[in-house]
């Protein structure tokens, strides 16, 4: 049971592992067109970055792979005959154990998420294309919005207008000016 469900365990984070890893590596490799050719180094420089993105994610996720199942294994209670050890001394012993490995579970855990900002503060700072985009539509977007303002307050300048016109008709053929 113990085994199958680290099995499972393994299957889910390499699921998890191959989607991050494609995700990192679309935004890594995709073509878009500059004005000027990349140099060479750059590409070897973000293909290396990449590279060692993925050796600290397969790197974490083991680690946290192998601590779970080691505290996993250590739960199963021995027989009398099995241990060498005396039983207070080695609960101890596992008690010690489970912690450090929890520990350990919680440092690859704080490393998958250092990861995790560290590739999102490459995608925000790297991706030029894409904040230049995203700029070019906002600036499109409150170029609308400032034209319909404009349309807006025409419209509203010409009704009171005729509206002031009716009503400094109606004051100067009045008998109360």
């Amino acid at each position: 049971l113990v085994d199958r469900f680290c099995v499972d365990v393994s299957e889910l984070l390499g699921v998890f592992v191959a989607c991050v890893l494609s995700v990192v590596n679309s935004q890594g490799r995709k073509k878009r067109p500059t004005r000027m050719a990349q140099p060479k180094g750059l590409s070897q420089s973000k293909e290396a970055l990449l590279k060692s993105y993925t050796k600290r994610l397969k790197d974490d996720m083991k680690s946290m792979i192998d601590n779970f199942t080691e505290i996993i294994k250590s739960t199963r209670v021995p027989l009398e005959e099995e241990g060498q050890v005396l039983r207070p001394l080695q609960v101890t012993q596992d008690q010690y154990e489970m912690h450090v490995r929890a520990a350990n579970i919680v440092r690859a855990g704080e490393s998958l998420m250092k990861l995790i900002s560290d590739i999102k503060q490459y995608l925000i700072l790297n991706d030029f294309p894409f904040v230049n985009d995203s700029i070019a539509q906002n600036s499109q977007r409150y170029c609308s919005v400032q034209m319909d303002c404009d349309q807006r307050l025409m419209s509203l300048r010409d009704d009171m207008a005729a509206e002031l016109y009716d009503l400094e008709e109606e004051y100067y053929s009045s008998c109360y000016k």
